[in-house]
């Protein structure tokens, strides 16, 4: 498998009480590679991301474009050789960048003839509209609990001790799958904030937890449509971002029924603050004083 994190020599430059100094160092970078994603021998995907948890991220990605429902959807999971060639042997050497899934249905073949790009720093949408997303889900969005805020901040205080990746390179987002006490089940970084959210879902896939209707997605980064869009396919019914929500995402939670909680920000005192976008019913505010 691929490292997550790389090594480089930087160019440092400060200034301190109007003076300005540079120097040398050695820094830490978040790996970004390609992974070409192909299903039954076809390609259908190129992206951008850090190795590890390739599985999950496709399985993920797979479910949030409909392509499979269930992990029984797939019954083989193999990296293929890649493009680079062996000095030595001058044979293909397995670079861990290509993996090919083998559905156990054939007729899955047709459906996935539609190649989706994506970068590290914007999600797949192989959806033309919000209705489009609609009919691709099989789930409706529970509405029949409440969540004390405060385990929101909780899960978002927590998450920070979650990211060794991020502690040593600064540049990958999280995104992690909350129950209602606030407890974290799983936790995945990337370079690309919408690959992290397909690990956590792939897992859950993997793991027969769809749907996931008794907890809620957290993610480090900003909330944007392509996001709403995987967690309202995994039937999550509450979005919490650390940073904004898009005026899209805002549009799709609303119209989905799913609670989009943005500029969650927990403190190390246990305060802390968010702006409520959608849905605030599915925060249980009986406690508020003033």
């Amino acid at each position: 498998m691929g490292r997550v994190t790389d090594t480089t020599r930087i160019r440092t430059v400060r200034v301190r009480e109007g003076t300005l100094y540079a120097g040398r160092k050695g820094d830490h970078v978040a790996v970004e590679e390609p992974l070409d994603i192909r299903v039954n021998g076809q390609q259908l995907s190129l992206t951008m991301r850090t190795p590890g948890h390739d599985i999950e991220l496709i399985h993920g990605f797979l479910h949030g474009e409909a392509v499979i429902r269930d992990r029984e959807d797939i019954v083989e999971a193999r990296y293929c050789d890649g493009a680079v060639v062996d000095d030595g042997s001058g044979f293909a050497r397995n670079t861990y960048n290509v993996m090919d899934f083998t559905t156990s249905r054939p007729q899955l073949l047709p459906l996935v003839t539609k190649n989706f790009t994506t970068t590290s720093a914007c999600g797949v949408c192989g959806s033309e509209s919000i209705d489009a997303v609609r009919q691709k889900s099989r789930y409706t969005l529970l509405r029949s609990w409440a969540i004390d805020p405060r385990a929101i901040l909780s899960a978002a205080r927590e998450l920070t001790d979650h990211q060794p990746v991020f502690a040593r390179t600064g540049g990958v987002h999280a995104a992690a799958l909350v129950d209602l006490e606030g407890n974290l089940l799983v936790v995945r970084e990337d370079v690309g904030r919408h690959n992290a959210v397909d690990k956590v879902i792939g897992w859950a896939l993997l793991e027969d937890r769809l749907p996931l209707r008794d907890c809620f997605l957290l993610v480090s980064s900003r909330a944007s449509f392509e996001i709403a869009q995987k967690a309202y396919m995994a039937g999550i019914p509450m979005l919490a971002c650390v940073s904004a929500a898009t005026s899209l995402a805002v549009e799709t939670a609303e119209e989905f029924g799913m609670t989009l909680v943005g500029f969650t920000r927990a403190a190390e005192d246990g305060d802390g603050r968010m702006n409520v976008y959608t849905h605030p019913d599915r925060l249980d505010l009986s406690a508020v004083e003033g």
